[in-house]
């Protein structure tokens, strides 16, 4: 018998059931990296997490018997509907068995969610706010997942969506390129020089957190307007801002991190992050002192590094703004011996111009995870 409940956000028991789902699907899976059983704990808190001073979630589980078969999560993003006039619903923490009649009932339940509040398509896997990762995992499965920053999931899973009749909305490819072999073609790395120049821009770097923590608010504003041609923007608030802002500065790399700025106000950047999956997959989930530690020390020794979120905006895309930017993508490549693979972490296909350069550049396109959308 298949019973589907409604998360009882008041109750631990319910929230600890929907987070833990996934360790049991993905036991001991060699390509699956846990979350940050925390992180996942404050989606489920409307009095913590900055997406619900605007929007709204609910979270479902299925069972059969008495044993947890799915999970799935209906928010409704109203900042991102009216910014894009549309009514939309999305879903995402999506986790299942290889069983149809589960997704069904999991997505059945969110659909008429969605109608009860007037919205007309259901989009996703699509999270609470841009550090989420987007998608269903549809190749690269033979890969590690990067960190948090993307999803992972069964091959099945896209049968289980496109039986129920959902369709692509956009892919987001990931690359993979050996940092020492990443080398620009001389016209960019001349463009780059020139625009440095004429000072019309400036590279700013860092050789400690502190220095970095104190440029944080100019770096969320840049964040908040990089990104403004991409499918999936909507304006952040003050408090996304911070939000994003702290969970970056986490585990960034002060010594390898850049800003691009125009008279004193950042205008691109590179945010490149030590890959620490293999420690977190060791740490179960979990974030106490010694799990701390492991992550730590993990920075230190990974062969690994990400780069994951890496913009100019879009009124400076023509000024030299994205050479440059590039220049120092290479020079950040080659800075640090320590790393040997790299990856450019979820590139959405509406970015044209940075899937045309990045082609151009030789990379790997070697992951895509797709977003999908039904009609309700």
């Amino acid at each position: 018998m298949l019973n589907l409940h409604k998360v009882d956000l008041e109750s631990k028991g319910d929230i600890t059931r929907f987070v833990k789902f996934p360790f049991e699907l993905y036991a001991n899976h060699p390509q699956w990296v846990p979350p940050f059983i925390a992180d996942v704990k404050m989606m489920l808190n409307p009095k913590k997490h900055p997406y619900y001073d605007h929007s709204d979630a609910e979270f479902f589980y299925a069972e059969k018997n008495d044993k947890i078969v799915g999970r799935i999560a209906a928010l409704e993003n109203k900042p991102f509907n009216k910014y894009h006039d549309t009514k939309d619903a999305e879903f995402y923490l999506f986790e299942c068995v290889n069983d149809q009649e589960v997704a069904n009932a999991l997505f059945e339940t969110v659909f008429e969610w969605a109608k009860r509040r007037g919205l007309t398509k259901l989009v996703g896997p699509k999270g609470f706010g841009p550090l989420d990762g987007y998608g269903i995992q549809i190749e690269g499965f033979e890969h590690r997942q990067m960190m948090n920053m993307m999803n992972y999931n069964y091959p099945y899973y896209r049968d289980l969506v496109e039986n129920l009749g959902f369709s692509k909305v956009v892919d987001f490819v990931s690359s993979y390129i050996e940092p020492q072999d990443f080398n620009l073609p001389e016209k960019v790395r001349k463009a780059a020089q020139i625009a440095k120049k004429r000072g019309t821009f400036e590279v700013v770097e860092f050789a400690n957190k502190k220095e970095l923590v104190s440029w944080a608010p100019k770096i969320g504003e840049a964040y908040n307007k990089a990104f403004v041609k991409n499918w999936e923007y909507y304006p952040l608030t003050q408090r996304e801002i911070d939000f994003v802002v702290k969970n970056i500065m986490t585990i960034l790399d002060p010594t390898i991190f850049n800003v691009i700025t125009r008279e004193n106000e950042v205008v691109g950047f590179l945010f490149p992050f030590p890959d620490v999956s293999a420690a977190m997959q060791r740490n179960k989930g979990k974030l106490g002192p010694f799990d701390i530690v492991r992550l730590m020390r993990e920075i230190k020794k990974t062969k690994w590094i990400s780069f994951n979120g890496v913009g100019i905006l879009p009124e400076y895309q023509g000024l030299g703004g994205n050479a440059i930017m590039y220049a120092e993508l290479e020079k950040a490549m080659h800075r640090n011996p320590q790393f040997k693979h790299s990856e450019l972490t979820q590139v959405a296909e509406t970015a044209v111009q940075m899937r045309k350069d990045l082609k151009n550049l030789g990379v790997k396109f070697y992951k895509n995870h797709r977003v999908y959308q039904r009609e309700i």
